[in-house]
This record gives C-alpha cells, sequence and structure tokens, in this order.
C-alpha cells in the first residue's frame, strides 16, 4: 500500500473518529429533543413542527446555492495545487454570497409564509411557525458556510464543537425550560431559533480567534473571479440539492400536502430514526472529501480507488447493525423510543430503513465523483430521482399514505446512488464490493437472521433493554464473520491503529486477534 494512500486513510481516520463521536453525540442530542418533542405536544402539533422544520432547511439549503460542498473543494482543491491567493478568494467569496442570498431568500419565505401554509398544505396554523423560523435562516447559512471553509483546511474540530454539539446542546436546554415552564407549542419554535442565534455567535467568535487563515487584503485573489468560478462550480450541484430535498423532505412536503399534519407526526418519527445512517457516512466522508479532492489535484486515481475501498467496508460494518434492529424490530424500536400512538409507522420504517442502508453504503460514490470534478453527471443523476421521486410521491401517497412516501423515497435513494455507483465504476473501475466486503456481509446476514428466529419464537414482547444488546451481538456477529472469513486486510489494521491513538485506548487484545487472521 502507497505511502499516500497510509497517510489519506490516517487523516480520514482521525477525522472521522472526530466527526462520528460529535455527530454521534449531537445526534443523541438532537434525538432526544426531538422525542421530547413529540412526547410534549400533541401528534398534530408534531406535524406542524415538522412540516416548519422541513421548509426553513429547504430555504437554508437553496440559500447555500451548492456552497457547503463547492466551498470545501475549491479550498482543498487550490491547497492541493499551494495557490494560496486563490484559497483566500474562495473564502472571503463564499462568507459573502452566502450572507446575500440568505437574507434574501429568509425574507422571500416570510412574505410568502401565510401563502404556502394556507394554499399549499391547507394549515393556517403553520404561519406563524415559519415566520418565526425565518429569522434563523442566515444564521443557518452562515454556520454551514463556516464549517464547509474549516472543512477545506481538513479541520473538523469547528463542526464537531459548534454545528454538531452546541447547537443541539443548546437547543435541548431551551426545550427543557419550555417544558418546566409549561409554555405554548410557539415556546418550542423559540427555542429552536434561539440556539441558532447562539450557535452562530460563539461559532463566529472563534473563527475570528482561530482562522483557518490569514486574511490579507492584498493577497487573494480578485472577489469577483473567485465568486464566478466557486458559483460555477457550486451551481450545478443544486441538482444534488434537490436530490436531497426530494428524498430527506420532499415525501413530508407531499404527506402534508396530501394528508393531515398527524399523519406528518406519525411519519416524522420513522424518519427520525432512519437519519441516524447518514451520521456514520457524513462522519467518515467528512475528511475524505478534501483529501480525494487534493489527491485528484494531483492525478493520483489509484489511492483515491483504495482509499474508497476501505472507507465504505468500514461504513458498512458501523450501520448494519442499525439497519438489522430498525428492519427486524420495528415495532418495539417505535413504541420504546416514542410510544405505543406511533407503532403505525413500523412498515414505513422498514421502507426508509432499506433506502438509507443503500445511500449510506453507496453514499462515498458521490463523495468521490465531486472530488474528480464530474459534478455535472452528479446534477443529472439526482435530477432524474428526483423527478422520479416527485412522480411516485403523487402516485403513492394518496392510496399508501406514509407507506407510499417511504417507497418513494427508498426508490429515489436506489435510483441516484446505483446512477452515480456505475458512473465511478466506468471512470476509474472503483467498487466497493471486493470479496473482504461480501463475504463477511453474507456470513453475519445468515447468523442474524437465526437470532431473530430465536427472539421471537422466545419473547412475545421486546423490553427495553433488550434492543442494545442485540445491537451490540449483532456487531460482534459481523466482526466474527470478518474473523472467519479472514476479511480483514493491512488497511483495516493501519485505520484501527490510527483509531487507537485517537481515542487514547489500548486495542493489544484485538491487534493480537487479528494478527492471526490477517
Amino acid at each position: 500500500m502507497s505511502e499516500i494512500v497510509n497517510e489519506s486513510l490516517r487523516k480520514i481516520a482521525k477525522g472521522a473518529v472526530l466527526v462520528f463521536i460529535g455527530t454521534g453525540i449531537g445526534m443523541l442530542l438532537g434525538f432526544v429533543s426531538r422525542i421530547m418533542v413529540a412526547r410534549y405536544v400533541t401528534q398534530s402539533e408534531f406535524g406542524i413542527y415538522s412540516l416548519a422544520s422541513v421548509l426553513l432547511n429547504v430555504f437554508a439549503t437553496i440559500s447555500l446555492l451548492g456552497l457547503a460542498t463547492g466551498t470545501t473543494r475549491q479550498v482543498a482543491f487550490y491547497r492541493g495545487k499551494e495557490d494560496e491567493s486563490k484559497v483566500r478568494g474562495v473564502v472571503l467569496s463564499s462568507i459573502n454570497i452566502a450572507a446575500i442570498s440568505s437574507i434574501f431568500f429568509s425574507i422571500v419565505l416570510f412574505l410568502t409564509s401565510n401563502l404556502i401554509s394556507v394554499k399549499l398544505f391547507h394549515s393556517p396554523e403553520l404561519t406563524t411557525p415559519l415566520r418565526v423560523f425565518c429569522i434563523a435562516i442566515p444564521f443557518s447559512v452562515l454556520i454551514e458556510t463556516f464549517t464547509s471553509i474549516f472543512r477545506g483546511f481538513e479541520r473538523a474540530e469547528p463542526n464537531v464543537y459548534f454545528y454538531q454539539i452546541l447547537r443541539n446542546a443548546s437547543f435541548l436546554l431551551l426545550l427543557l425550560v419550555v417544558i418546566l415552564l409549561n409554555l405554548a407549542f410557539m415556546g418550542v419554535i423559540w427555542a429552536f431559533v434561539a440556539s441558532v442565534v447562539l450557535t452562530f455567535a460563539a461559532f463566529t467568535v472563534y473563527a475570528a480567534r482561530k482562522p483557518p487563515l490569514v486574511l490579507k487584503k492584498e493577497r487573494h485573489a480578485p472577489i469577483s473571479q473567485m465568486a464566478k468560478e466557486l458559483l460555477l462550480f457550486s451551481l450545478p450541484l443544486l441538482g444534488v440539492i434537490m436530490f436531497y430535498l426530494s428524498v430527506t423532505w420532499l415525501d413530508t412536503l407531499m404527506l402534508g400536502y396530501f394528508m393531515l399534519p398527524s399523519d406528518v407526526g406519525l411519519y416524522n418519527a420513522a424518519q427520525s430514526l432512519t437519519s441516524l445512517f447518514p451520521m456514520v457516512l457524513q462522519a467518515a466522508t467528512f475528511i475524505y472529501f478534501p483529501l480525494m479532492s487534493q489527491l485528484s489535484a494531483k492525478n493520483q486515481s489509484e489511492d483515491v480507488k483504495r482509499s474508497y475501498t476501505v472507507l465504505t467496508k468500514w461504513i458498512f460494518m458501523a450501520t448494519l447493525p442499525i439497519f438489522l434492529i430498525f428492519v427486524l424490530f420495528p415495532e418495539a424500536t417505535l413504541n420504546i423510543l416514542f410510544g405505543s400512538r406511533y407503532i403505525e409507522a413500523a412498515f414505513a420504517l422498514r421502507i426508509l430503513s432499506l433506502g438509507f442502508f443503500i445511500q449510506t453504503i453507496l453514499g462515498a460514490s458521490s463523495a468521490t465523483l465531486a472530488a474528480m470534478g464530474h459534478v455535472r453527471f452528479i446534477m443529472w443523476s439526482v435530477l432524474i430521482s428526483f423527478i422520479a421521486n416527485v412522480a411516485l410521491a403523487i402516485m403513492l401517497i394518496p392510496p399508501w399514505g406514509i407507506v407510499g412516501a417511504a417507497t418513494a423515497t427508498a426508490s429515489a435513494f436506489a435510483v441516484t446512488f446505483g446512477l452515480l455507483s456505475a458512473r465511478l465504476y466506468s471512470l476509474s473501475k472503483i467498487h466497493p464490493f471486493s470479496k473482504n466486503f461480501l463475504k463477511p456481509a453474507i456470513a453475519s446476514v445468515a447468523l442474524v437472521l437465526v437470532i431473530y428466529a430465536l427472539v421471537k419464537n422466545l419473547v412475545s414482547v421486546i423490553p427495553f433493554w433488550l434492543l442494545p444488546v442485540l445491537l451490540i451481538l449483532f456487531l460482534g456477529v459481523y466482526a466474527l464473520s470478518v474473523l472467519l472469513t479472514r476479511s480483514f486486510g493491512k488497511e483495516d489494521i493501519m485505520m484501527l491503529l490510527t483509531i487507537e491513538r485517537k481515542l487514547g485506548i489500548n486495542l493489544t487484545a484485538i491487534k493480537r486477534i487479528l494478527r492471526r487472521f490477517v
């Protein structure tokens, strides 16, 4: 294995560990907050909250104009070429564009909030939450922009400290205040907005004190030139944005149009659980993407290929146990976390889990193609998926409700990442399905199905404590399958060593076992 791949995997592992832990903490805090909101308000109010949150994310994402990915790629790309002047130009351009765009779209949402609520979703009670959420759009967009800049410098700490932990922790604390004071539903909305503003203020202070580079006016490329170049690269990524709108938000919006707010609340309980899947992918690709952008700038395609293969295998290993729990025990999961009134979403949870699992396993293909500069193909692929998702949602939601929405979403994931993976393979013969990937996957799934049959025969009602036990057991089954099929390679050991150093723990016993099977 080349030293370049070694170093890339070390950086990916170090960044992934930090981002995974931070993202895990942030998502846990956010998940607890969402459960608290669902239990504190009525199912209809939870539906209104979900619709308002989706619309906030839609307008904030459109405001970014693809800059979240474009800024990271361009910063990393010019760093790979050692052109510091253009790096500074990209940083300044992204901040200026994001600020202007977010304020504009915030005003647009405020002015159209009543029209959207009454004419589109037939819910006048949605108007006020939307108008309050407008305040959060510029702050949310600038937080994303700052994160993408630091990401381009392979600095994962700000993303963890502010975007993941502070934003979610502050909302949880403010939500506790709302509940203790027994405030009305709007108290939840104001608590969310306050958490975003607080996070932005803290991030701004941090960025001023610990900037990734010094922005001297006389030493950066012309802003107008860099802004044009940045937009030309980033705007095609609006196709990617349309995809994420379709698969993570469109189902909620279409349910709001065709069904009642209570149905939206029911569906979002299942969707909240499946949002755990992208956590692993986001953590793994946070550092992977800028590193692959630098390797691509240096035309080191073979190193990109080997890094992609190892990364995908580790993502699969981390997400398989969660996928199996949601697919095999959806009723128990929903009942324990959200209460018995949300058990109706069990079948939708199964379908969504499959879709998000596909996205997670093949998701690195999108980051790899973007790093290689093939953003137009990504745009057209996700545009096709977006159109298919809209068509399926229109056909399936009226007769099937939340199951139709879940089916449309899962289908969109399969179409998009099937196209992206096929394109990546045609360009560079990159694919994750090596023998070391498939052998333990097949063996572990077979063993898990045996365990599932035993549990279903012995236990009629799944208790709370059994789910985490099964999760750990499924992870152990996969690890055992990897060892017995001798699917653990030198690259995997290197990743493990990096994780060991990063976490400061002693894995000597595990390494001794692994040496016997490599």
